[in-house]
């Protein structure tokens, strides 16, 4: 009635063994597990067994999950190639033709499109900052631009002896108040003397945030993850690129206080909201630290 120990252990043994075929399969593609797995659902779990092995050389998830590349310092000089060599698959087109409960994608707008400064159709999350037309030519994000490596025995801080202690979000690998709120941040009406929101306060300055950012703040976009030529010819071109990014899209409402690099003409002594703002972007951002 009930299954004994030795039957328990051999269907633990069994999991096992194909999780770590399945993990063979994402870091050798021609792998047995691999060539097993791509049979579909008639392969037996018997057979799936019998190669659930890495191929040699290839290593498994567990040992490539303390790769040094996770981990400081070695992830703050690792290259895209390096990282896309196991995780390939975040650049693969792979949104839903329909959802599951049965819409269609090309009849809908997602939040991301519902702005005039994005072309094409739905895309995933990794290509719509690498791989589309808007951010092969205003971004230059690379992949520690974001992820900047994490503890894999730990998704809360002080939970060992090796937990993060700053800079860490619950259950998150990249800090998205750190990291997604630089280009995502809500537009700060109040700080910059409008009366309301740019929704509502654009028309009477045409829509175009350059009507006063062409005296006001001139030193911006002065990072290595952005093109900061390209941003500023796009802006001239379309007003709409500007709230693309700032308000358009923003994340949770909430807005990022960027650091004040100095602009000729910038007014002394700092207004009350900026007394703490930096003066100069975070180090492994700075342009020359990037050539």
């Amino acid at each position: 009635m009930f299954p004994n120990r030795v039957s328990v252990v051999a269907g633990l043994m069994g999991a096992l063994a194909l999780i770590v075929g399945l993990t063979a399969c994402s870091r050798d593609p021609d792998s047995g597990a691999a060539k097993a797995v791509a049979k579909g659902p008639q392969t037996s779990l018997s057979k799936l067994d019998a190669v659930a092995v890495p191929a040699p050389g290839a290593p498994d998830y567990f040992r490539a999950s303390q790769h040094p590349l996770h981990f400081k310092p070695a992830i703050d000089t690792a290259s895209d190639d390096q990282c896309l060599g196991c995780h390939a698959e975040v650049l693969e087109p792979s949104v839903r033709a329909t959802s599951p409960a049965g819409v269609e994608a090309s009849s809908v707008k997602a939040w991301y499109q519902r702005t005039s400064t994005y072309q094409g159709e739905q895309d995933t999350f990794h290509r719509r900052h690498r791989e589309t037309a808007m951010a092969k030519a205003l971004m230059n994000l690379s992949c520690n631009s974001c992820h900047q490596g994490h503890d894999p025995r730990d998704e809360a801080p002080n939970s060992s002896a090796t937990g993060q202690n700053t800079g860490f979000t619950l259950r998150k690998q990249v800090d998205p108040e750190a990291i997604c709120l630089r280009c995502h941040g809500a537009l700060n009406w109040p700080v910059m003397g409008l009366p309301e929101p740019w929704e509502k306060s654009g028309q009477a300055f045409q829509g175009n945030c350059l009507v006063c950012h062409a005296a006001i703040r001139t030193n911006r976009h002065q990072v290595s993850y952005l093109k900061a030529d390209a941003i500023e010819s796009a802006a001239k071109q379309d007003p709409q690129v500007c709230h693309g990014c700032h308000g358009g899209r923003a994340w949770y409402r909430i807005s990022y206080p960027y650091s004040r690099h100095a602009w000729p003409g910038m007014p002394e002594p700092a207004p009350d909201w900026a007394k703490d703002r930096p003066a100069h972007s975070e180090a492994r951002f700075l342009i020359r630290a990037a050539r």
